[in-house]
């Protein structure tokens, strides 16, 4: 196998050097323009579509991910409304001060700044993961700013200390606090992948791991100033490692420590909240040792569908992100809510 990896290695080489995921011209073909802006004390980068008379739509990514990870359905929300997709803080090009907590009341706070002096008006906000729980956030502590809300399948209850200790997505969350613990100087994919041996063990094959450092060096290489993007991985994969090229580990570990929801109580929150809500839930499960591999038990999601006024359920065979994994589920359900709900 070696050998013919040597064999093939100038091919490998030319093709990185050559690689783009293709969306990027599609994007920009589609009206996509990246942007920067300072609110407040950050400096929010997002893409934005070209049509200003459509409805707002605010795209709050997960963690580990950027405003890219909704590259598969952003063309096809381009038809419907305006879009801004940004990085959060902690994530992407978005740049905070050192001090910046990462905490949901601090997040929350900054991207309602965004949507006053940016959006300037109500707004449709579509969350996953992390993203999702920024939605609840925004929903209930900023009603005012808010029509309606899609949370795609966030870790509503799971994420709160210390049930976050018992979730599979903990285990990274603890890389986050080894990496700040450690003093680590913006590295942080590569210190993630030294110490990602559940995730590669469960999703990829022998030998994944070597291969996918070598993917990155060179990418890194031939694209040193640029954003890591690595071909031949699935689209997750090729996510997540974009994504954590420019990861600030101190988002993770404040859901290590459970200081990322302080002061945000789930429960009340979604009480809070008016607006309508399409609440999607990805597959879920339990280890041997009862660790939830999930964003959010099944009863977590209906406890959560209990707090809620104005609520619309769906479950998606999907792994958890599911505008990447499934984009035409995520689309037809989002048009489909959208209808009735605004």
């Amino acid at each position: 196998m070696i050998r013919i990896f040597l064999r093939l290695m100038p091919v490998i080489v030319l093709f990185i050097a050559l690689y783009r995921d293709p969306d990027h011209i599609r994007l920009k073909k589609a009206g996509y323009t990246e942007k920067d802006i300072t609110v407040g004390d950050v400096r929010f980068h997002y893409a934005e579509s070209a049509d200003s008379d459509k409805p707002a739509l605010l795209l709050l990514h997960g963690q580990l991910l950027d405003w890219f990870s909704y590259h598969r359905v952003l063309t096809d929300l381009a038809k419907q409304f305006h879009v801004y997709a940004v990085d959060c803080p902690g994530h992407g090009k978005t740049q905070c001060p050192d001090d910046y907590e990462m905490c949901a009341e601090q997040i929350g706070s900054s991207l309602a700044r965004f949507i006053q002096e940016v959006i300037s008006g109500p707004v449709t906000i579509s969350g996953s993961d992390a993203g999702g729980l920024l939605a609840v956030w925004l929903a209930s502590h900023r009603p005012q700013l808010v029509r309606a809300v899609i949370l795609e399948d966030p870790p509503l209850f799971a994420s709160e200390y210390p049930a976050v200790r018992s979730t599979a997505a903990c285990r990274t969350f603890a890389v986050s606090a080894k990496a700040v613990e450690e003093d680590l100087e913006g590295d942080y994919l590569l210190f993630w992948h030294k110490h990602a041996d559940s995730f590669f063990r469960n999703n990829t094959f022998p030998g994944a791991r070597f291969l996918i450092r070598i993917l990155i060096t060179l990418a890194r290489m031939l694209h040193w100033q640029d954003t890591v993007e690595i071909p031949f991985v699935s689209p997750l994969l090729r996510e997540m490692v974009r994504g954590m090229d420019q990861y600030d580990p101190h988002f993770g570990k404040a859901f290590y420590e459970g200081t990322w929801n302080r002061d945000f109580d789930h429960a009340d929150a979604l009480c809070q909240i008016t607006c309508p809500v399409l609440l999607m839930q990805a597959d879920t499960s339990f280890l041997p040792d009862g660790t939830l591999n999930g964003a959010m038990s099944a009863e977590n999601a209906q406890f959560a569908l209990s707090r809620l006024q104005n609520a619309r359920y769906v479950q998606i065979h999907a792994r958890h992100v599911i505008h990447l994994e499934k984009p035409e589920e995520y689309l037809k359900h989002m048009h489909e809510f959208m209808k009735k709900a605004v």
